[in-house]
């Protein structure tokens, strides 16, 4: 059963905003509690923060919230304002008297600079305002909207427009539920259907010199189902698998392909087991491929 998008799943909260005028945005994904997270980095020109913070072996077991954004570097510093707009709001690790909440925030980016937006901002690049937009958008209508919005604005998939797509999926059991958002900006071609076989479709090489100028698909899948680090971690993973049904050539040296995992779940309740997690993940690459396919107009 598809529902509307990634905001259906429990806990968790959407919000997008973007500038016209430069033709690039910020789309923020914000639980309702600190949230197990993972990533899963595939392309060969990553943009990312804190994703080290999210590697199983590592301290911090829960992040408070996920910045998408265009701008290539400029625009990690929605993931900068992020952090403290929750810090403001109290969201964080505490960390003493006197001394302001912690929260973890990943972030990352596509490269949307040479999309014909004006990137003249000199030293007040966008991000930090349109970080504080969707911060105040966060949860209201319009949340689960696809196409070119939030960091999908000034993004381009192929020969196609791209933007953002966002899904999500009831399991059978009624109660558990996967979700994910792409702002699909890739490289490669995206297919509405099987990609073909024989000559790959490189449309960005026309006229480039042979490099790929616009680039990168990064997004997130989530659920309400309870995961440990290592289990959000191999969501991300089979996720990723959804990007290679839809996009072709996928995770190239010009792509920064980057998918986060989160589960929802409070701490106290018992991680599913390992066939569960298998459902869950194959779930997630088809809402992967379906949502890439949305952020493209093809689906």
């Amino acid at each position: 059963m598809n529902m509307s998008g990634i905001s259906q799943v429990p806990g968790l909260a959407v919000g997008h905003a973007h500038c016209p005028l430069a033709r690039t945005g910020v789309s923020l994904i914000v639980p309702d509690a600190p949230a197990v997270m993972a990533v899963e980095v595939r392309g060969g020109g990553p943009g990312t923060r804190e994703t080290d913070a999210l590697n199983p072996i590592n301290l911090v077991e829960r992040a408070h919230g996920l910045a998408l954004a265009g701008g290539s570097v400029f625009g990690l510093a929605a993931g900068d304002e992020l952090a403290l707009l929750l810090s403001a709001a109290g969201r964080g690790l505490p960390m003493g008297d006197g001394v302001p909440v912690v929260p973890v925030v990943p972030a990352a980016i596509l490269f949307d600079l040479g999309n014909g937006g004006d990137k003249a901002w000199g030293l007040e690049p966008p991000y930090r305002r349109l970080t504080r937009e969707a911060f105040a958008r966060l949860g209201q209508p319009g949340s689960d909207a696809s196409g070119p919005v939030g960091a999908g604005h000034g993004a381009r998939s192929g020969s196609h427009p791209g933007g953002i797509g966002s899904l999500s999926r009831r399991l059978d059991d009624g109660v558990v539920v996967v979700g994910a958002l792409i702002a699909a900006n890739s490289f490669g071609e995206v297919y509405a259907d099987a990609p073909p076989e024989g000559p790959v479709a490189m449309p960005k090489l026309k006229g480039n010199k042979g490099f790929g100028r616009q680039n990168t698909v990064i997004g997130a899948v989530a659920t309400n189902a309870p995961l440990t680090r290592a289990q959000a971690l191999r969501l991300a993973m089979v996720a990723q698998s959804g990007l290679a049904r839809a996009v072709r050539p996928v995770h190239t040296q010009f792509d920064g392909d980057c998918l986060f995992a989160l589960s929802t779940a409070p701490p106290e309740v018992a991680p599913v087991d390992d066939v569960a997690l298998a459902i869950i993940a194959t779930v997630a690459a088809d809402l992967v491929m379906a949502a890439t396919r949305q952020a493209a107009g093809l689906y």
